[in-house]
């Protein structure tokens, strides 16, 4: 295995990847000139430099930033404002630009990402974030399990249809599909399958007559009749899940339980 920084003089660049969730995969090197290895190919990119990486050997989060300047084909302002790159898969290394050795220091997801108009900065998520989740259950009056999801036992694609989109309102931030009854929709999830957001995960957090209002920011460029993924939505209430799906058997909550505040409440007739 090859030892980086072992002599004075070293022929060492950086690498990151980033793995998008729409399937994009693009890898970028510090190096002064294009470097191919691992299958791809690593543009050079001397105007965006991962910070300072602290890395411990003990439980809690790795930190590390990734900064940029907002001129690169690949990293554009309005990629960013699209939401393309939340919660990308990356990785950031060390490789030997004349033999291609390379080693891979920090593994983890893009978070919050800053923009001022002009550069960007990233906030990287370590993998050892998911150590701190939560294992343990705690009481709640609603589900606790995804809608769909581990411990909901409900299919996914009996809930999920595709339909194409009407029309957009940016500057209301919602949509509009054929053959939608929109109010079932609510708490639900909207993926787009075209233009400049394509893949990424919208969820639908109120609907007003036939529209569709997102929880994040829409961008132009999506044409009238892109195919769009939606998913039906539940309130997490026992009342919806044994009325409307029929599925009170797998409630994952205590509805029934009593609060913190028992002792204190006045007596009902």
């Amino acid at each position: 295995m090859r030892v980086f920084f072992d002599r004075e003089l070293d022929t060492v660049a950086t690498f990151w990847r980033i793995y998008r969730r729409d399937g994009t995969a693009l890898g970028f090197t510090s190096h002064n000139r294009d470097l191919t290895f691992g299958g791809i190919t690593h543009l050079a990119a001397p105007g965006m430099i991962p910070a300072a990486i602290r890395l411990t050997s003990e439980l809690s989060n790795d930190s590390a930033e990734v900064q940029g300047a907002l001129n690169h084909d690949s990293i554009r302002e309005a990629d960013l404002a699209a939401g393309v790159f939340d919660e990308a898969a990356i990785e950031i290394g060390a490789v030997d630009w004349t033999s291609l050795d390379n080693h891979t220091l920090y593994t983890g997801e893009i978070g919050r990402i800053e923009d001022n108009q002009s550069q960007f900065t990233a906030e990287l998520r370590s993998t050892k974030s998911l150590l701190e989740q939560d294992l343990v259950p705690r009481t709640s009056p609603t589900c606790r399990a995804s809608f769909c999801g581990p411990g909901c036992g409900l299919s996914a694609t009996r809930f999920t249809s595709l339909h194409p989109l009407v029309a957009i309102d940016l500057e209301r931030n919602r949509v509009r599909l054929a053959g939608v009854e929109a109010e079932v929709h609510v708490d639900g999830r909207l993926r787009l399958m075209g233009g400049p957001q394509t893949g990424v995960a919208f969820g639908v957090i109120d609907a007003a007559e036939d529209w569709l209002v997102l929880d994040r920011p829409l961008v132009a460029g999506t044409a009238a009749g892109t195919l769009a993924e939606l998913r039906e939505g539940c309130d997490h209430t026992i009342a919806t899940c044994a009325a409307r799906f029929g599925n009170a058997a797998n409630f994952r909550g205590e509805p029934f339980l009593p609060g913190n505040d028992l002792l204190a409440r006045y007596g009902q007739s």
